[in-house]
């Protein structure tokens, strides 16, 4: 017997989380009642789980993990789903079935997002505060050096979330352009953008080039490939980021 929200995660249908809020929507069934406690237990061996009015005994009994890195292009919504219609990351990483990104890059983000049908490695890699995120960002104008050690220690956004302390290398500036390497390791709803904002500097170009020690090296914008075993181990279990006093 395992919890609802563990099946439907490891059927590849949602994210543990995302398997909560339909459990509680009550668009889960179990031999034909609806649930909506999120402690439910079943057996998909004896149990007719639905998700939707679709059965997902059959991914449970015959699914196997897939981990793909996917290269994001501009333009593309980091979701499975969009009422507006709009490109999405699985239109490109086809052949592979029912796939969700790990985490989220902006419309207008470009960049390193993983697909996957694990939702036990989705919660634990999306949740995790041990994995750099590095991105390289292109802002309007030129911060001034005081103004960038504030966004490194920290800064309060104007929603209200104070941001932890953030690595950030200074690259070759253009006249008008300032470029940075950013590290981050928590992942809070369009932080780059609103750290720049809050001093001043609006970003113009913003690209995810690493995920722990995953980088984007030989894998073209709109291109994907497969994680290896290495890789997606060294994502279950990174290593404690050690930053400098």
């Amino acid at each position: 017997m395992e919890r609802l929200q563990k099946l439907i995660s490891q059927a590849g249908v949602a994210s543990r989380r995302a398997a909560e809020e339909l459990i509680r929507g009550g668009e889960v069934t179990v031999n034909g009642e609806i649930v909506t406690e999120l402690g439910t237990k079943a057996d998909p061996d004896k149990d007719h789980i639905k998700v939707r009015g679709k059965l997902i005994n059959p991914l449970l009994a015959h699914r196997e993990n897939v981990y793909i890195l996917l290269n994001k292009p501009k333009g593309y919504l980091s979701s499975v789903a969009d009422p507006e219609g709009r490109n999405l990351v699985t239109d490109l990483v086809k052949g592979y079935g029912r796939l969700h990104p790990v985490g989220r890059l902006d419309f207008n983000t470009e960049g390193l997002i993983i697909m996957t049908n694990d939702g036990e490695f989705t919660n634990a890699v999306a949740g995790s505060k041990k994995i750099p995120k590095v991105y390289v960002v292109k802002v309007k104008g030129l911060p001034t050096e005081v103004a960038i050690r504030k966004l490194a220690r920290g800064v309060r956004l104007e929603d209200g979330f104070k941001t932890a302390p953030a690595e950030i290398k200074t690259l070759k500036p253009t006249d008008k352009n300032g470029w940075y390497e950013v590290t981050l390791y928590e992942g809070h709803n369009q932080q780059i953008r609103k750290m720049f904002d809050s001093i001043g500097h609006s970003v113009v170009k913003l690209r995810r080039i690493r995920i722990g020690n995953i980088d984007d090296v030989g894998l073209p914008v709109g291109r994907h490939r497969k994680l290896t075993e290495k890789e997606v181990r060294s994502l279950l279990a990174p290593r404690k980021p050690v930053r400098s006093s």
